[in-house]
């Protein structure tokens, strides 16, 4: 593991390719019936760089004129999303340190060029339940401060198979997505990056 914030662990290499690929195909059955789409940013309405889904009872959704939020069905379709894949529920089992399952599952595609700015995951009603990331894809630039926006920050290069564990001291720490590397990962067909994050929204 990475030396990183108190709270935040890096686990490389936590998923083999085999298990990789494996959970590609459960996150395009997911797509499948919950399709990606680009969400907006509240008050500005300007597109996010990234297109994203969810799985699990309850979804982060944001727009122009409700902002973030989590809410049971997809803002297009109207439909419920579908379930957290099993292999999912295990990793938060395995590394969540929490009692109680997860409740949303974001799906983020990042395609060449996108990227996510610092930004804290404070839409849930408790925090006492970590954020868990999967890395899927194209390798990324990942970088994480503190509790702070204005508090130092540090880079750690993302690969595929990776999981990131935001908890404890680090469950509010602004992190984001400066850059992906293109062709750094043959798992997905027409390159790019998928990100995995797992969160438990109310107490």
């Amino acid at each position: 593991m990475s030396a990183l914030q108190a709270g935040i662990r890096h686990i490389p290499d936590h998923y083999d390719r085999a298990a990789q690929a494996a959970l590609v195909e459960d996150i395009r059955k997911v797509v499948e019936a919950a399709p990606l789409y680009t969400p907006a940013l509240p008050r500005t309405g300007k597109e996010m760089s990234v297109r994203m889904t969810n799985c699990g009872e309850l979804g982060w959704v944001t727009d122009k004129e409700r902002g973030y939020r989590y809410q049971a069905a997809h803002p297009l379709t109207g439909e419920p999303w579908p379930a957290i894949p099993q292999v999912l529920l295990d990793l938060w089992r395995e590394v969540a340190g929490h009692p109680l399952p997860p409740q949303a599952c974001l799906v983020n595609f990042y395609s060449d060029t996108a990227k996510m700015g610092l930004h804290q995951d404070r839409d849930e009603n408790d925090f006492s339940a970590p954020v868990v990331s999967v890395s899927l894809g194209d390798d990324c630039l990942f970088r994480v401060g503190g509790i702070r926006r204005t508090d130092p920050t540090s880079s750690i290069r993302l690969r595929s198979g990776d999981v990131v564990v935001l908890g404890g001291e680090g469950r509010l720490a602004f992190h984001g997505v400066d850059r992906i590397y293109p062709g750094t990962s043959t798992l997905l067909k027409n390159g790019g990056r998928i990100n995995l994050t797992l969160r438990r929204v109310t107490a």
